[in-house]
């Protein structure tokens, strides 16, 4: 099962670990199949914050390097002039 997003992902993995927890004795025959579904799901929401992380650095950096609003610079110029 190919999953795309974090939800889809994160509910794979969520109900991996509770079977896997509420089994009494793990079923080795289906044991591969679970580690494999849940190391996909893994890599997913990895990815999934990873982009979410980049944004936000990126999102930061723009408001960072943007020009301050006008109204902040005519303060400062006023506050300049009066000296």
């Amino acid at each position: 099962m190919q999953t795309t997003t974090f939800k889809d992902a994160y509910h794979i993995l969520k109900s991996n670990a509770e079977r896997l927890e509420q089994s009494d004795e793990l079923d080795i025959d289906h044991l591969i199949d679970t580690v494999e579904e849940s190391i996909a799901a893994y890599k997913v929401c990895q990815e999934r914050i990873h982009a979410v992380e980049a944004a936000l650095e990126k999102a930061f950096a723009d408001d960072l390097d943007a020009p301050k609003d006008s109204t902040s610079k005519d303060k400062a110029l006023t506050e300049k002039e009066n000296d």
